[in-house]
């Protein structure tokens, strides 16, 4: 395989790779490193997608692959319907990789490819970045609001609706969202294939079956055993932030940044900040052969209980299963983990 150090995501070439599934993935990667970050994309996103600030900055210090999944722009097939299909497809294509590990950065939908990735051949990957993530089965996630979805789900694209969902109402988050729909929108030459309707109507059939409210499929998610670094803009408006502290409660060693005046694009506005963020959790390699101890009852787990009055705060012993019946049902919206070093943005 070819890689391009010291090339501009802007500039590099769209590639096809063959893979043993029998289709041709499309992809485009920068920088060098003996284990990849692989990048799953937002709903209806292809290889444009991704704002190559962020992108550079990540392959100051590795190599960085990302890709189109099945039936997304150049590569070929039908897009499936589920996540867990998503999540073989993107497998076929890190197994033409060649490489016994990749790291993976997965981005609102292709955070939820990379939770089944992670639970389905742990092996394969080293560690997690989940930006605008949820977990499957929690409350409230059964679909998007009628004003998100009418804003990025219409045939055509619509930059008005990705400034409004991806970029909060503020001048500097505007501004911010502006440059970004430049950049991705600015390649004249080897661009990739806008992604289909029928792709768009499969992906948003995926993304209500994930958000069936699932107590077992909230279990189910702390057997992911990697060290993962989740992230989100606090006025997300597709994926709530407390989906993230959720999801940061449930997976063992999930560490949870939340960026300021940032919606669904928080890692465009907030690129280099990001970067350097992620750089630096994938570079932390100490806890890599070091898996995190059982739940023994002692741990404790702070919930959030998000009301109009106000937030309260109290702790639940992690020895019984009411904390997760809790959250199963709604009852209970956002747990932090005290281990699991949550930090607020500066």
């Amino acid at each position: 395989m070819t890689t391009t150090a010291g090339q501009s995501y802007t500039t590099a070439p769209n590639r096809l790779m063959h893979a043993s599934n029998g289709i041709d993935y499309a992809y485009r990667e920068i920088g060098t490193g003996t284990i990849p970050l692989v990048l799953l994309q937002h709903f209806r996103g292809n290889l444009e997608n991704w704002d190559p600030p962020l992108l550079d900055a990540l392959a100051s210090e590795r190599r960085v692959t990302a890709f189109d999944n099945v039936g997304i722009g150049a590569t070929t097939g039908t897009t499936p319907n589920t996540m867990e299909q998503m999540a073989h497809d993107a497998l076929f294509f890190i197994d033409a990789l060649e490489v016994p590990q990749v790291d993976i950065l997965g981005f609102s939908i292709g955070s939820f490819v990379a939770q089944e990735i992670a639970l389905t051949r742990p092996d394969v990957v080293r560690r997690l970045v989940l930006a605008s993530s949820a977990p499957r089965g929690g409350a409230g996630m059964h679909g998007w609001a009628p004003e998100v979805i009418n804003a990025v789900g219409r045939p055509e694209p619509d930059p008005g609706g990705y400034l409004d969902v991806f970029f909060t109402s503020s001048p500097a988050s505007r501004q911010a969202g502006q440059e970004a729909l430049g950049r991705i929108y600015g390649r004249t030459v080897d661009v990739d294939e806008f992604a289909s309707w029928s792709s768009r109507l499969a992906q948003y059939d995926a993304v209500c079956d994930w958000g069936i409210p699932n107590h077992a499929a909230l279990q189910r998610v702390s057997a992911i055993s990697h060290p993962v670094f989740i992230a989100n803009g606090d006025r997300d408006p597709m994926i709530l932030p407390h989906f993230s502290y959720l999801l940061a409660g449930l997976i063992p060693q999930a560490k949870i940044k939340i960026y300021p005046d940032a919606a669904h694009g928080f890692l465009f506005q907030h690129a280099t900040e990001f970067a350097a963020d992620v750089n630096a959790f994938l570079n932390d390699c100490e806890s890599d052969q070091t898996k995190a101890p059982a739940d023994s009852g002692n741990d404790v787990l702070y919930f959030t209980y998000m009301v109009k009055a106000g937030v309260v705060r109290f702790p639940f012993g992690t020895g019984g299963h009411a904390p997760i019946t809790a959250l199963a049902f709604g009852l209970v919206s956002s747990p932090l983990r005290r281990c699991c070093h949550c930090q607020p943005s500066n």
